[in-house]
């Protein structure tokens, strides 16, 4: 696997954060990494954190990486594009602890949703 950061992606990140007035999230907190050679042939991205024992442990805050799966993401038109990273927002909890939002909260229906607030938003 190789990652790298992608500041594009990133200010897209804080665009649709920003929009769709995630307070919650601090952006200073979240990475945004792009991978290649990964195996996966059905995810798009991926959220990760800075697991509370390791903060704990390093006496560091809360951190975030949203990780692209470049060979699966790049394929996809812009809309699916913003949709996945507004899923992989939605899995950072509103207390911003270290933790994440499980498939039971982050669903379809919640991302379409919040996708129509973002484009009226413009």
């Amino acid at each position: 696997m190789k990652y790298e950061h992608d500041p594009v992606l990133k200010q897209e990140l804080v665009r649709i954060a920003n929009s769709l007035e995630m307070h919650h999230i601090d952006l200073d907190r979240v990475g945004c990494i792009r991978s290649y050679g990964s195996k996966a042939r059905r995810v798009l991205a991926r959220c990760h954190s800075l697991p509370k024992v390791i903060q704990t442990a390093m006496l560091s805050k809360p951190f975030y990486v949203v990780e692209i799966i470049s060979e699966q993401f790049d394929k996809l038109d812009e809309e699916e594009k913003t949709k996945t990273l507004i899923h992989e927002l939605l899995h950072i909890p509103k207390c911003f602890g270290g933790g994440f939002k499980h498939h039971n909260y982050v669903n379809r229906r919640l991302v379409e949703k919040l996708y129509k607030k973002l484009n009226n938003t413009y």
